[in-house]
């Protein structure tokens, strides 16, 4: 890597990245720089989807952060997988195509965010999709994302819906129409029983383009800024430190743990924090690494008599794992194109809450402390996460140096109604893993089988709960004292500089957050061109 120039640097390889770099690179006459930390990605662990349970509790593809100690769960440290290759999240994650809910957007609209009502971002989400398998007027059938059913062919999705049955609760084949509410089998990024990951849709068809530029193992330093104005920034390449130019704008899509990091080792931040670590202050702007928080999530985990269709060591499994690898190399179906999160939805905690607040996801495996904790027996597992948090923490730097720990803290059941909230998702998921088609199948449950009373439910929450991976929101869009990007994405009292990625959700989604992220890169791509019409 030489001292160059480009029109536009973006500053991480992950979902937003992708489609940044891969969008404006349409344009032959522009020239795009993207800058990845991690490696090419394009590999059998990626593309494999069953091969995520080898990432998300190793260091492979994944930066592995832990939390500061979280008061809410008993003093207990979390854990955040966090994409580090091509394609980010998208490579690691379970591929499930939620968008969220469209008042989400509505409010994020009402807050001040003009031109992100859910009218207004739907043109997007329909723009980034190929849906395989749904045709009309909420869903693209010719985008770069690939998006179909599951290829699993598995017999729990039968027995998940009959026990949804008998519950009383609608059942959904599509999570992104209408209405949200409801239980079934999600629909993932998937293209042919392999995973689509941003990479894989947005800039691995692309990648001998003249004017697109990629650097892997790029290590961010700084942002480069002079007289209020980015541009360009210092990065870390093969053992030298280097100086890239950016001719128009640096757009800064590294994520809700990196993006709040980068602004404030390059001096944008709280001013009495930056100065605590020698940092100089370019812009004061107090809410960067602020309004961190995300989906607060429990697991119940049973071992099961009919091991078909689930993980585990076994005789009996590893015979079946055998066939279903070689199913695999064939037909590109079976187990191992699996997502594990098969299936799940959206509910209520409570009848009168005006939308769903409650996200399961039905995991063909158990699950226990985001698998690395290792149990031999077949099993089932399903997750209940808080939609709609309102604990709200924080991201901080430890040092002046991007190599110095993050201070990472979610601050999880701060605040009461959090807890209480998922007092009640305990007992309807409970209820529902309980229902006739499920339970005659259990074997033994793992965690809950003494917990009774609602404090043993409070009690079991702190111990367990952790993350279900949709950190969002330290660097929010918006109109009020914390925002640290306005509208258009673009950082306060800083030209050329935006910031494209989750950080920027002032709340996060009812939902998954991949989906949502790739329409907010989409969005901003439409943003950035449209102030090159008017220079």
């Amino acid at each position: 890597m030489e001292n160059k120039a480009f029109d536009y640097i973006v500053i991480g390889g992950g979902s937003a990245g992708c489609v940044l770099a891969g969008r404006l690179s349409e344009n032959p006459d522009i020239s795009v720089c993207l800058l990845e930390a991690g490696s090419h990605g394009n590999t059998w662990i990626v593309n494999t989807p069953a091969a995520a349970v080898i990432s998300i509790p190793s260091k492979i593809n994944n930066w592995a952060f832990e939390t500061v100690p979280q008061k809410g769960l008993n003093g207990r440290k979390g854990y955040q997988p966090r994409g580090k290759c091509l394609g980010g999240s998208s490579a690691i994650n379970a591929m499930i195509y939620v968008r969220g809910h469209q008042k989400d957007y509505d409010q994020w609209a009402e807050l001040g965010n003009h031109g992100w009502s859910y009218q207004e971002v739907l043109p997007y989400f329909i723009r980034s999709e190929n849906n395989h398998d749904i045709e009309n007027e909420y869903h693209g059938n010719t985008g770069p994302l690939s998006v179909s059913n599951l290829r699993t062919d598995s017999p729990w999705h039968e027995r998940y819906i009959t026990a949804a049955k008998e519950q009383g609760y609608k059942i959904l084949d599509d999570f992104n129409g209408a209405e949200q509410e409801g239980l079934g089998v999600y629909q993932v990024t998937h293209i042919n029983g392999e995973r689509c990951s941003a990479a894989r849709a947005y800039l691995f068809p692309h990648l001998e383009r003249p004017n697109l530029t990629i650097f892997t193992h790029a290590s961010m330093q700084r942002i480069l800024i002079e007289n209020q104005v980015a541009v360009g920034v210092e990065v870390k390449h093969g053992g030298q430190i280097k100086q890239l130019r950016a001719h128009k704008e640096v757009l800064l899509s590294a994520g809700a743990m990196h993006s709040p990091q980068i602004l404030m080792l390059s001096g944008i931040g709280d001013e009495k924090e930056l100065l605590e670590h020698g940092l100089e202050v370019t812009q004061h702007l107090p809410g960067v690494g602020k309004n961190f928080h995300d989906h607060p999530d429990f697991i119940f985990s049973y071992t099961v008599s009919d091991i078909a269709g689930t993980f585990g060591v076994s005789l009996a499994g590893t015979i079946d794992l055998m066939k279903q690898i070689s199913r695999y190399r064939k037909e590109r179906r079976g187990m191992l194109s699996t997502n594990f999160a098969e299936c799940g939805g959206f509910l209520k905690s409570t009848p009168e809450k005006d939308i769903p607040n409650l996200q399961l996801h039905f995991v063909v495996a158990l699950v226990d402390n985001h698998a690395r904790t290792f149990h031999a027996s077949h099993g089932i597992s399903c997750h209940v996460c808080l939609l709609n948090p309102k604990s709200r923490g924080s991201i901080q730097i430890s040092g002046p140096s991007i190599d110095d720990p993050l201070l990472i803290d979610p601050n999880f059941f701060d605040h009461e109604d959090d807890i209480e909230d998922m007092v009640n998702a305990y007992k309807i998921t409970q209820q529902l893993m309980h229902s006739p088609a499920l339970k005659m199948l259990h074997k033994k449950d793992l965690f809950c089988a003494s917990v009774k009373t609602d404090d043993e439910i409070r009690h079991i929450l702190r111990e367990r709960a952790d993350t279900v991976y949709h950190p969002v929101g330290s660097c929010k869009m918006g109109v009020d004292e914390l925002a640290v990007v306005d509208p258009q994405l673009c950082v306060y009292g800083i030209e050329n500089l935006r910031v494209v990625d989750a950080s920027i959700m002032p709340n996060v989604v009812n939902g998954n957050t991949n989906a949502p992220t790739i329409m907010i890169a989409e969005k901003a791509v439409d943003m950035i061109r449209a102030k090159q019409l008017h220079a």
